[in-house]
């Protein structure tokens, strides 16, 4: 459903902007507090938790939908990640937002990406982890998510802390970059059976969807082993890999939570950190626990 038909609904009280020119037009006009949720749509209970928050925390909530071709890599899954503007706008308005800003790729991006101005994180934590394995893409996490701050005016931006490199990351460039805005980060929100939510869950397969809890099961277990006081990391990451068999680990890491910097053993500021395929699928799924005793 475009903007224009969205907004013929009078009874909405929900406004979908596809553009610039009239969004800056609109937050003219708002008064108090603006936060943002920023996203690339295909919306779940995880992210009705960010935008619920943002809601109760400023006068004005903005959610952007964006699925940005620059954050992914080639042989990414770009053409086919999930995209249900409809269903993204009424989680939306239920939740109480403002504005859902969902605008085409030509109007946040007038050349391709090798003739864009970027923002790059320092190497030091791009050069680790996602960032590794998926070279500039967190260039074009910082670079549309800078311009969603410029665009938006918001004094707030929320993040799951899911995507824990990608969080602490976009915090590192707020306070490098002196952006006048509070990053709140929000508990990651998962399902009955411990696995987190994702919108690229919706790939699974059946027997996936059961081979994917052992990601948090494996970090469920490290948080034990480490709480006996006589697990070493060697240890909590073999044990995480038997678990992990039937899954295509990409990484299993000990990061220290305040500074991102690998750990050789693990401490109360602990945070591990998974990523894997499926077997079938080849879904990229990747989940993080703090340690604390």
């Amino acid at each position: 459903m475009n903007a224009t038909k969205w907004k013929m609904k009078k009874e909405k009280k929900l406004k979908l902007i596809d553009n610039i020119k009239e969004l800056k037009e609109e937050i003219k006009h708002l008064r108090g507090t603006i936060g943002l949720v920023p996203t690339m749509g295909a919306l779940h209970a995880g992210h009705r938790s960010l935008i619920e928050r943002c809601v109760r925390e400023n006068d004005n909530a903005i959610v952007s939908v964006f699925v940005n071709p620059i954050q992914f890599g080639v042989n990414e899954d770009l053409d086919k990640y999930p995209r249900q503007l409809n269903s993204d706008c009424q989680m939306c308005e239920q939740c109480g937002a403002k504005i859902v800003f969902a605008p085409k790729v030509q109007e946040m991006y007038s050349n391709k990406k090798d003739d864009l101005t970027l923002i790059c994180p320092p190497y030091s934590l791009v050069d680790m982890l996602c960032g590794k394995s998926r070279p500039g893409h967190f260039d074009g996490v910082c670079s549309v998510v800078a311009k969603l701050f410029n665009l938006t005016k918001a004094q707030r931006a929320y993040f799951g802390k899911k995507d824990a490199q990608q969080l602490f990351i976009i915090k590192r460039m707020v306070q490098d970059l002196n952006f006048d805005l509070e990053i709140v980060p929000c508990e990651i929100v998962r399902e009955e059976n411990n696995l987190a939510l994702s919108s690229r869950n919706k790939y699974l397969t059946e027997q996936e969807k059961i081979l994917a809890l052992n990601i948090s099961k494996a970090l469920f277990e490290a948080v034990k082993l480490y709480k006996t006081n006589t697990a070493t990391k060697r240890a909590i990451i073999d044990n995480s890999l038997k678990l992990l068999e039937d899954l295509d680990v990409e990484y299993i890491e000990l990061v220290d939570k305040t500074t991102f910097e690998l750990q050789q053993e693990p401490n109360d500021n602990t945070l591990m950190l998974i990523a894997s395929r499926t077997p079938q699928t080849k879904t990229r799924l990747i989940d993080n626990i703090e340690f604390v005793k």
